[in-house]
């Protein structure tokens, strides 16, 4: 072996560009032109075999694209991804969502919903300088002035006779869901998070989260999220401890949906509008909170922005569909609110 080695070191190695700058030198020595080089039989036979070389190598590269392309369109075929079915399935199945639950299979952003919402008649804000605030109001006069004009209102006393205010606390909601809740990790129909400035992706990340910073103790970090109650067995306990508020018309249906809302002083949500198709109301259960309300901006020169702070014990109404608002706690204590929409 040590023969070898010897013999392989004392073997000068060949460098294949040295080889060519021998040559081309020898050429130029020569004086051999570009036209008599070319006639060269050995020139001719080089070309060829580089020619040939060139001819292999896209001929491998072609047979791997179109292998990569037949086996994409295989995929596609199989998968039915041509169509809305097979891609919404698809779709569903990476993001680990059930197909029959999700009412949408991509979200259309906020952005976009804007820019495609279509514009509102600025008679609903025209002539409306500040939110009423009114009291033992009968459901006719709520309906032929607040219910269906878009014109927002709190009702002072609109939670009278409920037991929410002594009941709903962090404490009861964390303990009204089984842990195998739909609610808590937003699978299935109508279970919708709003997670806001906070980091929790889901509602049940929000029941785990530390009892000091659940409690708002000094030094704990914020937070206020949202979310829309889809367990009806979770729905049989809340809904013991509030009623339909006594304003609303006789004629008008109810949601079957709970929007739910919860957080610490001085966070809310952001100004946004919504897109749930019906006027709503949302019910003040604790703490206080400051709604600040837009026109859309078609009716920025003829409206008014508005702010409200809604106390204890006081329901707010307005058409969230064509107002756009944003909501901030300002009591120092937790701010629980429940609302629902109605047509």
């Amino acid at each position: 072996d040590c023969s070898m080695g010897s013999q392989g070191g004392s073997q000068e190695q060949y460098d294949p560009q040295k080889h060519m700058d021998s040559i081309l030198h020898k050429i130029q020595k020569l004086g051999i032109t570009p036209r008599e080089l070319e006639g060269l039989k050995s020139y001719k036979k080089l070309e060829n075999s580089s020619r040939e070389f060139s001819r292999e190598r896209w001929r491998a590269v072609w047979s791997v694209v179109a292998g990569v392309v037949s086996v994409t369109l295989g995929f596609i075929w199989y998968m039915e991804l041509y169509t809305i079915h097979g891609f919404s399935r698809a779709w569903l199945e990476w993001e680990n969502l059930d197909l029959y639950a999700e009412q949408c299979t991509i979200e259309t952003p906020d952005k976009f919903q804007d820019l495609f919402r279509p514009p509102v008649d600025c008679d609903m804000c025209r002539s409306v300088h500040e939110v009423d605030r009114v009291g033992n109001i009968t459901p006719t006069d709520f309906e032929m002035k607040y219910a269906y004009s878009g014109r927002p209102v709190v009702v002072t006393d609109g939670t009278k006779d409920w037991g929410a205010p002594h009941v709903f606390s962090f404490d009861f909601f964390k303990n009204v869901y089984q842990d195998d809740s739909p609610t808590l990790t937003n699978y299935g129909r109508g279970c919708q998070f709003f997670p806001y400035q906070t980091e929790f992706k889901s509602l049940g990340e929000v029941f785990n989260m530390s009892k000091d910073r659940a409690e708002m103790k000094d030094g704990s970090q914020p937070w206020y999220i949202g979310w829309s109650n889809c367990d009806s067995n979770a729905a049989i306990n809340i809904r013991q401890y509030y009623r339909r508020p006594y304003f609303l018309p006789s004629s008008a249906e109810g949601s079957r949906t709970d929007w739910i809302f919860m957080g610490s002083p001085g966070y809310g949500a952001h100004m946004h509008i919504d897109n749930v198709g019906n006027p709503s109301w949302q019910a003040q259960i604790t703490g206080a909170k400051k709604w600040v309300l837009q026109p859309p901006p078609e009716c920025y020169r003829e409206c008014k922005v508005m702010e409200v702070i809604v106390h204890p014990g006081e329901i707010i109404v307005l058409d969230t569909n064509q107002w756009y608002h944003a909501t901030h706690v300002v009591s120092s204590d937790m701010s629980i609110t429940i609302g629902s929409e109605y047509d």
